[in-house]
């Protein structure tokens, strides 16, 4: 138990020195890491057409609540836009806008690939390698977890 409780309290160190040093990295853009995670997740080729707010609260593994007040700032920052889901018009669609694109290709991500490189300065690609695979090894157990918990409790998504 001693070793889990080292693990698990470096683990909350390192998210919230991600938080700081990753927000401190994309400041000036006037992002934090939550909106380098939205961006960043937007970003990827299935999400070009959009996604919705429930699809990326999970992706993210975020409340609906914590992400609707992220994505509405975001929208008042014009990076990001929001549409009836033409499918279900219950159903928001979330996509990044023209403006929102360039910020994360030509100003964020090239700070946070220098951040990565920081960070990940005495790594090997070994080193990066274990250390995902137990990351995920990790996150899987987690989500078992949180799936039977909430099949318990009858809480949705």
């Amino acid at each position: 138990m001693e070793l889990a409780n080292r693990l698990f309290f470096r683990l909350y160190q390192c998210a919230n020195m991600l938080h700081k040093t990753g927000t401190k990295a994309v400041e000036a853009e006037g992002l934090t890491t939550q909106q380098w995670a939205v961006l960043g997740a937007l970003s990827r080729p299935d999400a070009e057409g959009g996604i919705s707010v429930g699809d990326l609260a999970r992706y993210l593994m975020v409340s609906r609540q914590n992400l609707s007040g992220l994505v509405s700032r975001m929208e008042r920052d014009g990076h990001l836009t929001s549409a009836a889901d033409g499918r279900d018009r219950r159903s928001k669609l979330i996509t990044m806008t023209e403006s929102g694109r360039r910020l994360w290709i030509r100003e964020a991500t090239p700070k946070i690939h220098d951040y990565y490189q920081q960070v990940l300065e005495d790594f090997s690609i070994d080193d990066v390698t274990h250390t995902l695979h137990y990351l995920l090894k990790l996150l899987d157990n987690m989500k078992r977890l949180d799936d039977a918990t909430r099949a318990e409790t009858g809480e949705e998504d």
